[in-house]
């Protein structure tokens, strides 16, 4: 039986995987979306859910994103999966699980909704 350090490995691959099969124009449009927002939770910096709310904190960590996986998982062809793994593989090796274009993305998508929030509620 695998530990859960296993387990979390398992699940940063495979949404590493998803992210790159979310990029494939083979995959189609409905299951890109659900990528989008489950890769787009799994490494963002901030939580929609603050972690030291009870209970609550941990769901998206918990529940949200391997929801996510498994719905993005599937509506993507078994063969776009099986060379994103691949691809997934590769990369890890050499990049690192998140490329730099993609932390960049995310830290520029909340700076975005931040500064709407701030504009919207002052």
């Amino acid at each position: 039986m695998p530990n859960w350090r296993d387990r979390a490995r398992d699940l940063r691959r495979e949404v590493t995987a998803l992210a790159i099969a979310g990029r494939d124009p083979r995959t189609p449009w409905y299951s890109k979306v659900i990528v989008l927002v489950t890769v787009g939770l799994a490494v963002s910096p901030i939580d929609p859910i603050p972690d030291f709310i009870p209970v609550l904190g941990y769901a998206d960590d918990v529940v949200f994103i391997p929801l996510g996986v498994y719905l993005a998982r599937r509506g993507i062809p078994d063969d776009v999966m099986a060379d994103a793994r691949q691809k997934s593989k590769d990369r890890e090796t050499e990049d690192g699980v998140v490329g730099w274009i993609t932390a960049v993305s995310i830290l520029l998508f909340w700076v975005v909704v931040g500064v709407l929030l701030w504009y919207f509620f002052v």
